[in-house]
């Protein structure tokens, strides 16, 4: 079996491109004030305090955020799932997430995919990092996207390989912040390959 952590990539979508042998988890984040939503209530891991990359992050909200999918990861791993087959994702903040709670989880996983998103609490990495420098790592970014800059996702993608081994970074043309179907089919090849089916 399999586990995936998605976002906004959605259930029905990762249900279509995975494997039969694969089982899918897809929290929900609780629902709290979001700075950058003036301070209304939404949908959140954790508070999103502004668009500028040089601001101050909500570094307590992600460190809960990310003990929680450890927490969810662990209970799989007590359940008869090894760590090294399970694989996060996510989409956007649910990617952000996902790859800060990958890198910094202690044992192999089998890999993250991290769609339209950044890494969070980017100033503690690399020494933040528990992972095997060469966890398998999947990041799609949509050039056009409005909402979480292009050039995060690819200053990610830059500052990843500086420390880790395994990075493939995919750029799709005209693509806002969602997903499109060459973005799925490329899930789909990470994921069989990165969980393939046990004989």
């Amino acid at each position: 079996m399999g586990w995936e952590i998605l976002d906004m990539v959605g259930q029905v979508q990762v249900a279509a491109i995975r494997g039969p042998h694969v089982k899918v988890i897809c929290p929900t984040a609780s629902t709290m004030p979001v700075t950058l939503n003036a301070g209304f209530r939404m949908p959140s891991w954790f508070d999103l305090r502004t668009l500028d990359a040089t601001a101050p992050e909500d570094e307590e909200g992600i460190v809960r955020a990310t003990s929680l999918v450890h927490g969810l990861i662990s209970d799989e791993v007590k359940a008869g799932i090894p760590a090294s087959r399970i694989l996060l994702g996510g989409f956007s903040q649910g990617g952000a997430l996902a790859l800060h709670a990958a890198l910094t989880y202690p044992e192999r996983l089998a890999g993250v995919m991290s769609m339209s998103c950044w890494l969070p609490r980017h100033a503690h990495f690399p020494d933040g990092v528990k992972a095997p420098l060469d966890l398998p790592i999947f990041q799609a970014h949509g050039d056009c996207d409005p909402v979480v800059p292009f050039k995060w996702g690819q200053m990610t993608a830059s500052f990843l390989k500086t420390f880790m081994k395994n990075i493939e970074f995919n750029t799709y043309q005209g693509l806002t912040h969602s997903s499109t179907e060459s973005e799925l089919k490329d899930m789909r090849v990470f994921i069989d390959k990165t969980l393939p089916a046990v004989k």
